[in-house]
């Protein structure tokens, strides 16, 4: 390890849950921190002090602390990130707003609507700048598809489709993918491709003033690949949601579980002078690599349309992954000032009772207003 101390223009960043070589954080959060000027990666904490010790040693991070507590006390600790499993988000959290140390929290932000308002509401009688992982947001493909639409490259927006697979919740799973099937954690189909997906529309389109939801257990077992034992799902591996933005713009999107033959990303916006299509291999838009094609006026069919370089902004041998992350932390970087901000603890919120609404909305079979 070798031992250095962020100056005071760069934002130390102390990493909760690393584990070298796999998981979020190391493939995505690591790399796009150190492709950034004003960042530095200073502190790691995972579940043990050996385990810390370790991840530290092998990717060359100063400090190794036994908790997130003790990390956020770090005084080389600027920015706290929070990148375990859902149900710890609260806890650790918690550890960092108690040393009043920014925070960056994976998404989903909480388990369930009231933690992460509870989280918001303490950041924000705190003072703490927080920010959320909604990477969709920050992927140049989405920011432009945002700018064209605010051009008026289609005219009014009427409408949007918007069809996904989830890659999890299909007819097999592997070992690690378990706790994607288990409502008690947070973390499924409906919070994580639907809600990362269904959060760059409303960013992109405003916000939903009513919904009307189906969701639905059609694969009741599912068997883990690396045993092949069968096991009990309870959660929902169909969604299907219609409803109504602020702007009048009417909304169809169905999720579905596993992977399909066909289309695995095939979202539309249609408005009155034209017409836009994002396309991908999986219905994550924050993982996906995006395939942009758009038609107006005259057009007779959709073509490609290229992403202008300037949305771009992170250095150009980053890929995979880490790109949008990188985007996203380029933008808390730069503050108030950014152009697009990274959605905060309040943003994640708005989600969550959207998403919130849809589960009342299937459970009452009654639509529900915003």
């Amino acid at each position: 390890m070798t031992e250095t101390t962020p100056s005071d223009t760069t934002i130390g960043v102390g990493i909760v849950g690393l584990t070298p070589g796999q998981g979020w954080a190391a493939r995505s959060h690591v790399p796009a921190l150190r492709s950034l000027p004003g960042y530095e990666v200073v502190a790691v904490a995972n579940s043990s002090k050996q385990s810390s010790r370790a991840a530290a040693e092998a990717l060359g991070i100063p400090h190794a602390f036994p908790s997130a507590r003790d990390l956020a006390s770090d005084p080389d600790v600027n920015l706290v990130t929070v990148t375990v499993k859902v149900p710890h988000h609260l806890e650790l959290v918690d550890a960092a707003l108690d040393a009043q140390k920014m925070v960056f929290c994976e998404w989903p932000l909480g388990n369930g609507l009231a933690e992460a308002e509870a989280m918001a509401n303490r950041a924000r009688k705190l003072g703490v700048r927080t920010a959320v992982g909604l990477q969709a947001r920050s992927a140049p493909t989405i920011r432009y598809v945002r700018d064209l639409i605010r051009d008026g490259y289609i005219g009014e927006v009427l409408s949007t489709t918007l069809v996904g697979s989830a890659g999890s919740t299909g007819a097999t799973e592997p070992e690690a993918m378990i706790y994607l099937n288990d409502r008690a954690n947070g973390a499924n189909m409906l919070t994580i491709p639907f809600g990362h997906t269904v959060d760059a529309l409303c960013w992109i389109l405003g916000e939903f003033r009513e919904v009307s939801a189906t969701l639905e257990i059609r694969r009741p077992t599912y068997t883990v690949a690396e045993t092949q034992e069968v096991r009990t799902r309870n959660i929902d591996d169909q969604i299907a949601v219609s409803g109504v933005l602020t702007s009048g713009v009417v909304v169809s999107a169905h999720y579905r579980g596993g992977v399909s033959r066909g289309a695995n990303l095939l979202w539309e916006i249609n408005g009155t002078e034209g017409d836009l299509r994002i396309t991908g291999p999986l219905g994550h838009v924050q993982l996906s690599e995006l395939t942009l094609l758009g038609g107006r006026g005259d057009d007779m069919s959709l073509s490609v349309l290229e992403i202008p370089e300037k949305y771009r902004t992170v250095p150009q041998e980053l890929d995979g992954t880490a790109v949008n992350v990188a985007e996203a932390y380029a933008r808390f970087a730069e503050g108030p000032s950014a152009v697009d901000q990274i959605p905060d603890f309040d943003e994640a919120v708005k989600l969550h009772r959207l998403l919130d609404a849809i589960e009342r909305s299937s459970t009452s079979g009654e639509r529900v207003t915003l």
